[in-house]
């Protein structure tokens, strides 16, 4: 049989096989997602206009929360499903074993997006949607501010942007983390760092919410903001005044869906994921309240004129997002932006204001102390073989309950932040040196 022939069989066994299962019996399904609710929201009404004995129940938390709540609960008593933009969060979870394989995958489903499986490969996980990491902006606010344009990462700790900038905390959205982490996988640990750090400088504010900097950036309270592509999508397409760019430095990844491994409706689990994968619903992610990347080729036919493609080459990535090594260091990550950023913005801040205005001294001359200054404060305090160290990653993912674990893992927490805090007020007394 030629492959397209079974391609089209194989496609064709997956919708009767969808079909079969809007037959199957009523449940309440659970769904654990750090999705917006215009997203869960649009899909709740129309699986359970599908469904119609079927209750899907939908428990928002982000990403991080959304793990240790599942790892928390007992066997049993888990909730269906688990839909997140992470893949490394999914391979977390499927190292924890707390996925169940479902036999789901929609063979219309390309394998790979570039390089990287769209699907988990050993069949834990399937791609529900495409996501990309860029920069949005309020069109309104650039102009009234006279910003330049900013289309890369770098274009961001610019002096010119001090101030305009917002971005959330990897430990408090899952996105974030895959923005902060594609940045440090394309650049380079030392210089991703660097540029993070740098940009984190620029920032007016470290957001509580994922959702603030998109919400900020919208209403005008922020000029630039680190997102997922389709929070500025969506923005975009809502009419809103605002605009989104991959930057150059990007990945394209899945935005997974997977059934945990113990729920208490595995059955109903399964009916919800595949009415996901299925051509129904990935339509739904081109309404303009989601503007979402489908991972289904035939469905950007019908999505609107200028509709960012993935498979039409259209986006430039050139990040090969490598999962397994977020994974070994993402709590490590985490952690890190944490107690160099968050906890410390405002030394952050300050040590930046003061780099900045050095550097307007000199005129672009160079100077020693400048150099040091940009050091001390643009330094990661560990380096990439450290923080991929098992002794140290095991700190990280032990149990709350074990306490010489947590009492070790806060030591180590208070030298990063003990350095950091020293290492910004260096920087400043060095900048202000600079004449």
């Amino acid at each position: 049989m030629p492959l397209r022939h079974r391609h089209a069989a194989a496609a064709a066994g997956f919708a009767c096989t969808f079909a079969f299962a809007t037959l199957a019996a009523a449940d309440t399904i659970t769904v654990i997602t750090s999705f917006p609710k215009e997203l869960t929201a649009a899909y709740k009404k129309a699986y359970e206009a599908k469904f119609p004995n079927d209750k899907l129940e939908i428990l928002n938390k982000n990403t991080a929360a959304g793990i240790a709540y599942v790892r928390e609960q007992a066997a049993g008593s888990r909730p269906e499903v688990f839909w997140a933009s992470a893949p490394d969060a999914f391979e977390v979870l499927s190292a924890h074993k707390l996925l169940q394989k479902a036999n789901l995958a929609n063979p219309a489903v390309p394998a790979k997006i570039g390089a990287y499986p769209i699907n988990d490969p050993d069949g834990y996980y399937y791609g529900q949607a495409l996501a990309g990491y860029g920069i949005m902006w309020n069109t309104r606010y650039v102009a009234a501010n006279k910003l330049p344009e900013a289309r890369e990462w770098a274009d961001l700790a610019r002096p010119e942007f001090f101030g305009h900038v917002a971005i959330s905390s990897p430990s408090r959205s899952g996105t974030t983390h895959l923005t902060v982490e594609t940045i440090l996988q394309g650049e380079g640990w030392k210089n991703g760092w660097a540029q993070m750090l740098a940009i984190s400088g620029n920032c007016a504010a470290i957001t509580e919410r994922s959702f603030g900097v998109p919400e900020g950036v919208a209403n005008g309270q922020f000029g630039y903001g680190l997102v997922v592509d389709f929070f500025g999508l969506a923005a975009k397409y809502s009419g809103l005044p605002v605009d989104f760019v991959y930057p150059s430095v990007t990945a394209i990844v899945p935005a997974n869906i997977g059934l945990i491994d113990g729920s208490k409706s595995p059955e109903g689990g399964k009916r919800f994921i595949g009415y996901a994968l299925s051509e129904e619903g990935q339509q739904l992610l081109l309404d303009k309240a989601i503007s979402r990347l489908p991972v289904l080729p035939a469905t950007y036919a019908k999505a609107p004129a200028g509709y960012p493609n993935p498979f039409a080459g259209k986006i430039q990535a050139k990040v090969n997002f490598d999962s397994n090594l977020s994974e070994s260091r993402y709590y490590v990550v985490r952690a890190l932006f944490d107690q160099t950023v968050t906890f410390r913005h405002k030394e952050l801040v300050e040590a930046t204001r003061a780099i900045h205005a050095a550097e307007k001294r000199l005129g672009g001359r160079s100077s020693r102390e400048l150099d040091e200054a940009r050091r001390l404060a643009y330094s990661p305090p560990i380096d990439e073989k450290q923080a991929v160290d098992k002794a140290l990653v095991a700190l990280f993912t032990a149990d709350k309950k074990d306490a010489e674990a947590s009492k070790r893992r806060a030591q180590v927490e208070d030298e990063w932040t003990t350095r950091a805090r020293t290492n910004y007020a260096r920087a400043v007394e060095l900048a202000n040196s600079v004449k």
